[in-house]
């Protein structure tokens, strides 16, 4: 295979690339395979008639998708998928403890009684709730597990999800949000799910229910999150994707005693370099037999 990697190339991953056999190319060079770490205005256009397909370097794509690139550009895109699945599933869980934890609550020692007497734990027969079980919420249900926790699975067809204990499509998702404790947000963003845990939703939960969002930013419509942590309607929240992203200096969300925040870091780009070019290979083999690649996008839903 010869490949490409655009717009910016990550040496380390187009040495690990290298290093089983394939060869990195300049675009006007006919390359196979086209390593996309862009944004829509990057991608060349056209591509060279020699691409077969797009290995993107990330795991969400819709702002590709949203401007028809995915579809107009007549190749085969595969996504990161997979590629995330121990760091964001880990983020996921530690978000999770450290609301519970009341960890942003703890300025001195005299604070003691007041967080002892709101801290939760996950062992205490609770149910977390994850929206969007793909690859990542896998490995998320094996950790919960070790806790105990009874887990709920939605996806988009309602699968049977292994090491979940019920699973359940994102058309039957309102029987969801009464039911569980906490929600791990892991869906894609698409036109469906945008602004999907929003005032309305919200309502329905649990007045103990803790959201995370690992995922994207929109999917959570900010303004009723905040209407519903400040009237004590859920619990708290943990958020390392946010909308706006960066999240405003003045948004209320930053003080917020529930409310706990890291900046985009649940994978962290020494990650995505060290794996990407694993799955390329990955990729170019399957398509070389003439097979689906391991993370191809179905360019008609966008993910």
């Amino acid at each position: 295979m010869k490949f490409t990697m655009l717009p910016n190339v990550w040496s380390d991953s187009v040495a690990d690339i290298e290093a089983q056999g394939h060869l990195h190319v300049g675009l006007d060079e006919s390359p196979d395979m086209l390593v996309f770490n862009g944004g829509p205005d990057d991608l060349p256009d056209p591509l060279p008639e020699s691409v077969q397909a797009v290995q993107a370097a990330f795991a969400g794509i819709e702002a590709l998708d949203q401007s028809g690139i995915l579809a107009s550009s007549g190749v085969r895109w595969a996504n990161a998928a997979g590629v995330y699945d121990d760091t964001v599933a880990e983020s996921a869980v530690g978000l999770l403890l450290a609301v519970l934890h009341r960890h942003k609550e703890v300025t001195s020692w005299e604070v003691r009684p007041e967080v002892e007497a709101k801290t939760e734990f996950l062992f205490e027969d609770k149910t977390v709730a994850i929206i969007g079980a793909g690859g990542i919420g896998r490995r998320l249900i094996a950790l919960l597990n070790a806790f105990g926790t009874k887990t709920i699975a939605v996806t988009r067809t309602g699968r049977e999800v292994p090491g979940a204990d019920e699973s359940v499509a994102f058309s039957e998702v309102n029987s969801v949000w009464p039911t569980a404790d906490y929600f791990v947000i892991l869906a894609p963003l698409t036109t469906e799910t945008r602004g999907m845990i929003n005032a309305e939703v919200l309502a329905k939960m649990k007045r103990n229910a803790v959201i995370i969002n690992v995922a994207r930013g929109p999917l959570v419509v900010t303004e009723d999150l905040i209407a519903a942590l400040r009237d004590g309607t859920i619990a708290g929240a943990g958020l390392d994707v946010t909308d706006p992203e960066p999240l405003h200096d003045d948004s209320p969300l930053w003080t917020m005693p529930n409310v706990v925040i890291t900046p985009h870091t649940a994978n962290t780009a020494r990650f995505l370099h060290q794996r990407v070019g694993e799955l390329t290979v990955r990729s170019w083999e399957a398509l070389a037999a003439g097979e689906r690649m391991p993370t191809e996008v179905d360019v008609t839903r966008g993910y």
